[in-house]
């Protein structure tokens, strides 16, 4: 079975723009989606990007707003229009919700397409609690056990593991897809991926 590695985190809005289209590539190829949720935010430090606050104000209306804008209309992903009230708030328990939901058997596809539609279309925090588990409930999964360990020493040590893998393997930020090694960062590179899925491309990506 073809395989496409998924680094992203549960707060990204790129990867809510491309989350729908990644899971219809994936079924329409027979491929299984290894989800890799990861602290965006060391990842981004780790390559030397520099935080939104210290970000120019030409970069955050394209590439926050514009570029937001476009692709929600372009995939059919409705967004808020702004920057989430919450987004800055904390990442560990949203990512460590979809962690112990994949040790515990469970296939976080939908779980983490709600957690970041929530977020993007419907103002959600993502480090409450109660949020995420209305978010759960919403498709039938039970948030009780995914929360119970969620935040867990098993869970965040599974949750650095990612972390420092998207490190040592240069992603570059939310999503980032791999399929056979070769990685696509972005989901405007989702059709590059679905064709590498079929027809890898040449060459080859050194990491």
């Amino acid at each position: 079975m073809a395989v496409i590695e998924y680094f992203y985190s549960a707060h990204s809005a790129f990867a809510y723009l491309g989350s729908r289209r990644l899971m219809a590539i994936a079924e329409a190829a027979g491929a299984e989606i290894i989800h890799k949720p990861n602290d965006l935010r060391l990842v981004l430090e780790a390559i030397g990007l520099a935080n939104f606050a210290e970000r120019s104000a030409a970069h955050k209306a394209y590439y926050f707003k514009r570029e937001v804008d476009r692709w929600s209309e372009y995939r059919d992903a409705p967004v808020l229009g702004y920057r989430p009230t919450y987004h800055d708030n904390g990442i560990a328990l949203s990512n460590g919700m979809l962690i112990a939901g994949l040790e515990q058997g469970l296939d976080v596809g939908e779980l983490a397409h709600a957690m970041l539609e929530a977020h993007w279309r419907d103002d959600a925090d993502l480090d409450d609690r109660q949020t995420l588990a209305d978010i759960a409930r919403k498709i039938d999964v039970d948030p009780d056990p995914l929360l119970a360990a969620a935040m867990s020493d098993e869970i965040q040590a599974l949750y650095r593991a990612n972390t420092q893998e998207a490190i040592d393997r240069a992603v570059l930020g939310s999503p980032t897809y791999f399929v056979d090694g070769d990685m696509f960062y972005g989901q405007d590179h989702l059709e590059m991926v679905e064709r590498a899925l079929v027809k890898p491309f040449k060459g080859d990506w050194p990491i």
